[in-house]
């Protein structure tokens, strides 16, 4: 069962927007895309470099790495362009309570 961790209100991250947290000295981004929000991995799976930072493609509920431009599925965490082609982890992310809560997901993408 995994373990919940309330990270901040809803509101602090803004529709269009991510937020990098730490959940067990994990990163994790989050994305808040049309009031919808999303949770996986910060680290590129190709590069060290942090999604939360990437440009968000609300269209294509999709962000793209600011290294190298490979794109990530919010939804899956799957590589959806190149050069990345391994995906990244997601993880549970709710709205509950006031708050924004964010569960790491136990199984491997």
């Amino acid at each position: 069962m995994p373990e919940w961790v309330r990270i901040c209100e809803p509101e602090a991250i803004p529709p269009g927007h991510a937020a990098c947290v730490e959940i067990d000295e994990r990163p994790v981004a989050v994305f808040n895309v049309g009031g919808s929000f999303y949770a996986l991995d910060d680290t590129c799976s190709h590069a060290l470099a942090s999604l939360s930072e990437g440009e968000l493609h609300p269209d294509s509920c999709s962000v793209e790495c600011p290294l190298h431009g490979s794109q990530f599925d919010l939804r899956t965490g799957d590589a959806v362009s190149l050069p990345a082609v391994e995906p990244v982890q997601v993880h549970l992310v709710e709205v509950r309570d006031g708050g924004l809560w964010v569960a790491l997901n136990p199984e491997e993408p």
